[in-house]
């Protein structure tokens, strides 16, 4: 991935030092495993503890004639060995396969990133659950298709975004657990040249988990497991961007990012304010949720191995995992810094004249014996008229012609009508709704 989009931390795990660190704790894992059950001198083993090291020049200098990668890293690592004096270097490697070091040593650090990942859906959450909390009681209107529903308040929206981070935090942990697994059982799983208890010495070692059963490789469903989860959560952080963007527009302006003082908007407009880091979260959504595709066909791999998903998973893993990492980043900062126009929310609630109160009005008319149908046909026929009128010199308002018909007057009071019309009877239970998902945790 590109550095404009990759934090520090997560950098750092996916470097190439990083990477041939987690091979060597791997290496010496199991020769310090192998040198408790007997099997490799403990001699040996200390040796290789002390001396064994490597530089990402030599073991590139190494893999131009051997193109072999893991080739390359052993022999540079047994040459620091052997510069050392000791010729332990030939217990190095001694009873693995390749993938036993690549596989076991990509689970550390995927464990390494998943921390990272974990700590920005809990900020996340945190900040969801604050800014929701400050517009628990914001009266916004509510959108179906793009047109004017029923009332909700600000809070609402942030609150469902809150509870389903809390699903998608649930899931990750889920996937990332799934991942923490290892295998040091040989070319093809059957562990012809090493025991059971061995591979579990040496990721208890590590801190991972064997699995049940694996062949050459970590079956690959584990993986695509984890990034169409990681698909999932992105496509959250979309839906939270799309909504904003939305709320950004001109027309609309009940929210918008927070614009510094000498940020530009355009090299020609000089007034615009647009919502680059909304569009930035969903355009990055959009490689992520293509990264899922990609592991979803890692999955199917012929026999006991082949390495088709290999150079897949050299950008897939690493693009993902710094990708989530960056947009939970951005996606926090965009909430917690979030500027709310509350008095614009309450000037487009009541932008229809009393439009979005057609439903109350037809419950209260069904329950003062008129029927449904005709309720239905009353309430409809002068919202229509209201509507049909909105661009006229002198637009008829919808409350005024509910009030003027006699059909509805004879059945309903004036006070019965003005209840129909009053937002706060529609954001009754708001705070159920609140104590509801909040007990959640």
């Amino acid at each position: 991935m590109i550095a404009r989009y990759t934090r520090p931390q997560m950098a750092v795990i996916w470097s190439e030092d990083s990477k041939y660190r987690n091979w060597l704790r791997v290496e010496l894992a199991t020769t310090d495993a192998f040198a408790k059950a007997g099997i490799i001198p403990v001699a040996a083993a200390a040796e290789l503890r002390a001396h064994a090291n490597f530089t990402v020049a030599r073991i590139h200098e190494i893999e131009l004639d051997t193109r072999h990668d893991v080739l390359a890293f052993t022999t540079a690592v047994a040459e620091t060995v052997s510069q050392a004096g000791s010729d332990s270097a030939r217990w190095l490697h001694y009873g693995l396969t390749s993938t036993d070091v690549v596989d076991t040593a990509q689970a550390l650090a995927l464990t390494q990133a998943s921390a990272l990942i974990r700590a920005g859906i809990v900020r996340l959450r945190d900040v969801l659950r604050t800014r929701a909390i400050e517009f628990q009681h914001t009266p916004t209107i509510g959108r179906t298709h793009g047109v004017h529903a029923e009332p909700t308040t600000f809070g609402m929206k942030l609150l469902l975004w809150y509870s389903e981070m809390g699903r998608n935090l649930r899931r990750f942990d889920a996937a990332a657990e799934d991942l923490r697994v290892g295998k040091i059982s040989g070319a093809v799983g059957a562990f012809g040249k090493l025991k059971p208890e061995h591979e579990e010495a040496i990721l208890a070692e590590l801190g991972l988990t064997p699995a049940a059963i694996s062949t050459q490789v970590l079956q690959r469903d584990r993986h695509a497991a984890y990034i169409t989860t990681l698909a999932v959560l992105c496509s959250t952080l979309d839906k939270i961007a799309t909504e904003i963007r939305h709320l950004q527009r001109t027309e609309v302006r009940e929210a918008e990012e927070f614009f510094s003082a000498k940020q530009k908007g355009s090299s020609s407009m000089p007034h615009k304010r647009n919502p680059i880091t909304c569009e930035n979260i969903s355009g990055l959504a959009r490689v992520v949720r293509g990264n899922a595709q990609v592991a979803l066909e890692n999955v199917a791999l012929w026999h006991e191995r082949d390495i088709s998903h290999s150079s897949a998973e050299r950008v897939i893993l690493p693009d993902t995992t710094i990708l989530a990492d960056y947009m939970l980043d951005k996606t926090a900062t965009l909430i917690e810094k979030l500027l709310v126009y509350p008095a614009r929310m309450l000037k487009n609630l009541e932008l229809t004249g009393g439009l979005i109160y057609s439903g109350q009005l037809l419950l209260d008319l069904a329950e003062a014996g008129i029927s449904r149908e005709d309720a239905y046909r009353l309430v409809q026929s002068h919202a229509m008229n209201a509507w049909a009128s909105v661009d006229e010199p002198t637009p008829l308002i919808y409350r005024n012609l509910i009030e003027a018909d006699p059909e509805i007057t004879a059945r309903l009071s004036p006070e019965k009508i003005a209840a129909a019309f009053d937002v706060n009877r529609q954001l009754t239970n708001i705070d159920a709704v609140f104590a509801r998902v909040l007990a959640e945790g």
